[in-house]
């Protein structure tokens, strides 16, 4: 699993930055830009995507496999103390390692299967949730497989371009110089084609959950989130057709250490690309008092 580095790397305040389904860690070149002065920022390729390897089978293409490189990660990594910024998959990714560590406080699996000294004392300083939670709209999620697996290709980048565009509308509106960027590192340029950078059988490990498999998880996810000590910021775009807007709701009322951010005109995700919705998770980030209230 490559991974993008920001800051010094003595530093011991590491903030995570984990990208979505179909993106790469370079989405937070611009978070971290900002942040490196005060953390370690690093931004992973989650597997299948960007820089980092494919998996041999696609049916790990899901977050329990990437909730076990997550955690080997870290222990690469020896924060002395985390943050973790997760936008859709991502934060899907950050709850699924809560509940690892609180199924590992009950005692089931042991914190060395995933690559975890035992007796490592691990949690998450704080949360950013960004357009996700654990109650997951169903129409949202079948937009975003309808393009998952579709095969596509370009002759010029002006026309990759125009393709992540097309269908990345619920990111809102954004400059042709941001839309350039959103497109950067998510094609990459093979026998003289623009092909997309991951691995298109994530489609196959989409298409492969079932109703009731996803009800089981949801279940999971609510009891990590709800098992959270530790401030949390939810981003949410007020067009999103992933995080709607009464989950929202019932995301503040299940857990205290909640707060939340919304952006009009904007649907699934907040790119954070702006000063508008960088600067509020810089505020809660580097701000002290929070972590002291809870």
């Amino acid at each position: 699993m490559a991974y993008w580095e920001w800051g010094d790397r003595d530093n011991g305040r590491v903030l995570l930055c984990v990208h979505g389904l179909t993106r790469t860690g370079r989405d937070f070149d611009t978070l971290a830009r900002r942040l490196c002065g005060h953390f370690r920022v690093i931004c992973p390729d989650v597997a299948g995507r960007g820089r980092s390897d494919w998996l041999v089978d696609p049916a790990g293409y899901a977050v329990p496999q990437y909730v076990s490189d997550m955690f080997t990660l870290i222990a690469r990594l020896k924060p002395q103390s985390l943050s973790w910024v997760g936008t859709s998959m991502g934060g899907l990714i950050a709850l699924g390692l809560q509940g690892a560590l609180v199924l590992s406080e009950a005692g089931r699996p042991d914190r060395g299967m995933f690559g975890l000294p035992a007796d490592a004392a691990l949690r998450l300083d704080k949360l950013v949730l960004n357009d996700i939670g654990p109650a997951i709209n169903g129409a949202g999620l079948a937009r975003i497989g309808d393009y998952v697996g579709a095969e596509v290709g370009f002759d010029t980048y002006e026309e990759a371009v125009r393709y992540v565009q097309s269908v990345s509308e619920g990111f809102g509106p954004h400059t042709p110089e941001q839309w350039e960027t959103l497109a950067r590192h998510v094609f990459n340029r093979v026998d003289g084609r623009w092909v997309k950078h991951y691995d298109l059988r994530l489609a196959q490990a989409m298409a492969a959950q079932r109703p009731e498999a996803l009800q089981a998880a949801e279940r999971i996810l609510w009891m990590a989130y709800e098992s959270l000590a530790c401030p949390i910021l939810l981003i949410r775009g007020r067009q999103s057709d992933l995080l709607l807007a009464e989950s929202a709701r019932e995301m503040l009322l299940r857990n205290a250490r909640a707060r939340m951010v919304e952006y009009d005109g904007v649907g699934h995700a907040p790119t954070l690309l702006t000063d508008e919705q960088t600067a509020p998770i810089e505020h809660f980030l580097l701000d002290d008092s929070a972590t002291r209230r809870n």
